[in-house]
């Protein structure tokens, strides 16, 4: 049990005691005490003053007096207005330290058989191009949601949904016959994806010079981009592959292998991992039978051209179209078809989106639609919207091939690592094979660090130089401060200490020892935030605390020459801890830590 729970049910129990009425827990407040105060931990009284009939001080007085006679954990108290801040002693943080120990998996909550399921989409991608920065923003958010979530004791899907169909991936089809002549990944040197890329790219620049001569013909902008010869011919494709036409589906089908190929290898350099993959052109055939059921319900409307559409007026927004003219499908039509799909197959308590804001409208509107078709989990689907990533120079546009390419950014990274952490000669003695795993922790650390330290809510520009600053709140010096504490414990073999199972409890801690504790003591309180609110950048902020935290008591005090044994047990013991979290706290962020650096 941890302190605040240990208050707050003493105060459940005294308040009546003390004032003759109960106490709901919502009136009790609890938060960390300001560090210009002394105290741990902070009551705040103002809710309380109702029932006690008295003013905040003697409220505060009284409170903090029986606390102290019928709370072990609290030693001394002192009142600042509205605010009882309570001292727990010494005793409180030692026990947590044996206890914490003890437990294989301090901080994460075992997953039992009646758990609810939580599925959770991420990635996403198109099968027309490969995976950029854009693209590692959402994997990361997917795939570090998906932990927490695991590790808060729900049960998860980790699920991808491939867009492999549609007029974008028409696009490159469409090029590649047209200008590829044949080639292929093996006969160019390139990974599928990136082949693939290319011609959605080439396609986007002959499409240009075909409107703008058709716009020096004389016919205005919009008109020529709806009759540039290259889109009415990729409709054409579009209208032919979801009629089965074979030699579209051939085409589709070796090209999406291409870069299915390429993906995977993506992934895999990533961390990044599923345990069911869905594709678009399996599910929104489901969603097109739903949207004509609802049309023949009168759930929704057939425009005279033969398109289908649902009016969503009455609910602050306009109609949107959900099957075109000539009965192809829009993309929230296999959004619908997906969503059954998933909740057939798994009964998930809810399904969470991973998508950039962007899309913002996209999932009001599924969520309405799918209310209207009369399904009662549709209140159930959240989209975890996150901000845009940008690079120093502005904002990526794929079609015009202006990309980070996932690929070529691990790779900078890695170089990066190595060029900066050769520099500081640490790994001598490593061979070179040893050295290059290294530098491939660190560098992939560092670049999933710098995007998850981020509020997903909000915009960021990446700076891949930034990123790996050995000091400052970067995964280098998280990953460095876990090889320090390491290299603690080789010395300590080296020089036959031996690392004692327990601490004894009758020791007194000093500041920074006492700092490092009340902040391991918050770990498992750190993970259930982070999962409430999809935010995996409160673990890793909190991360760069204990690290920082560690770091100025390593400064500070000695471990292996300290004189007295058993304060030095007891540093070599937090120690442990320390590594132990932060390990884990990492991992929960798909973030390796080295044992050297």
């Amino acid at each position: 049990m941890n302190i605040e729970e240990i208050i707050n049910q003493a105060l459940i129990a005294g308040i009546p005691q003390l004032y003759g009425k109960p106490v709901s827990s919502d009136s009790i407040q609890l938060q960390k005490t300001k560090r210009e105060f002394e105290g741990d931990i902070t009551l705040v009284v103002f809710p309380l003053l109702g029932i006690s009939r008295k003013a905040p001080e003697i409220t505060g007085q009284e409170i903090g007096t029986y606390l102290q006679e019928h709370v072990r954990e609290v030693v001394a108290f002192n009142v600042v207005k509205g605010f009882l801040n309570l001292s727990i002693g010494d005793r409180f943080y030692l026990e947590f330290l044996n206890h914490a120990l003890d437990e294989e998996n301090f901080g994460i909550m075992p997953v039992c058989e009646a758990a609810e399921t939580v599925m959770i989409e991420y990635s996403s991608p198109n099968t027309n191009k490969p995976l950029h920065l854009g693209h590692i923003r959402n994997n990361l958010l997917g795939c570090s949601v998906c932990n927490i979530i695991e590790a808060t004791g729900k049960k998860v899907v980790r699920t991808n949904l491939v867009n492999d169909r549609g007029i974008h991936i028409c696009k490159s089809m469409l090029a590649w016959q047209k200008w590829g002549g044949g080639e292929t990944p093996e006969s160019s040197g390139k990974k599928g994806d990136h082949l693939v890329g290319d011609y959605y790219v080439k396609f986007d620049q002959y499409y240009k010079q075909e409107v703008s001569g058709l716009i020096e013909s004389g016919i205005s902008r919009e008109e020529a981009e709806k009759k540039a010869p290259l889109l009415l011919e990729v409709q054409e494709m579009l209208r032919k592959w979801e009629f089965g036409d074979p030699s579209v589906i051939a085409l589709w089908k070796t090209m999406n292998e291409w870069v299915y190929i390429g993906f995977t290898e993506t992934y895999r350099r990533l961390g990044i991992t599923f345990d069911k993959i869905y594709y678009e052109s399996d599910t929104y055939l489901v969603g097109r039978d739903t949207v004509l059921e609802g049309l023949k319900n009168g759930i929704f409307r057939q425009h005279p051209d033969g398109s289908v559409w649902v009016d969503l007026t009455a609910e602050g927004l306009d109609e949107k179209v959900l099957l075109r003219a000539d009965g192809t499908s829009v993309y929230i039509t296999q959004d619908i078809g997906t969503a059954q799909v998933r909740k057939n197959e798994y009964h998930p308590s809810r399904m969470v989106y991973v998508v950039g804001n962007e899309q913002n409208y996209h999932f009001r509107v599924l969520r309405l639609v799918l209310d209207k078709l009369g399904f009662p989990w549709a209140k159930t689907l959240y989209h975890l919207s996150y901000g845009m990533v940008e690079l120093p120079e502005g904002k990526m546009k794929s079609r015009e091939g202006k990309v980070v390419d996932a690929d070529d950014l691990m790779d900078e990274m890695i170089n990066t690592a190595r060029e900066m952490s050769s520099g500081l000669g640490k790994l001598e003695g490593l061979s070179p094979g040893e050295k290059e795993e290294i530098f491939r922790i660190i560098g992939l650390g560092a670049l999933k660090y710098f995007i998850l330290k981020v509020d997903p809510v909000k915009n960021m520009t990446f700076n891949p130089r930034e990123s790996i600053d050995f000091d400052g709140n970067t995964g280098p010096f998280i990953q460095y401060t876990h090889a320090r504490i390491r290299s603690v414990f080789r010395k300590a073999g080296e020089n036959g200490m031996t690392i004692p199972e327990k601490t004894r409890i009758d020791l007194s801690l000093n500041e920074k020892e006492k700092n490092i504790l009340k902040m391991i003591h918050d770990f498992p309180l750190v993970i259930k935030d982070a999962g409430q609110s999809f935010n995996p950048s409160l673990i890793a902020n909190y991360m760069y605390d204990v690290a920082r935290e560690y770091n100025q008591f390593y400064h500070d005090y000695s471990i292996l020459k300290e004189a007295d044994s058993g304060i030095k047990d007891m540093r070599l013991l937090l120690s442990v801890l320390a590594s132990k979290v932060i390990k884990k706290g990492m991992g929960l962020l798909g973030i390796e830590v080295p044992e050297r650096m």
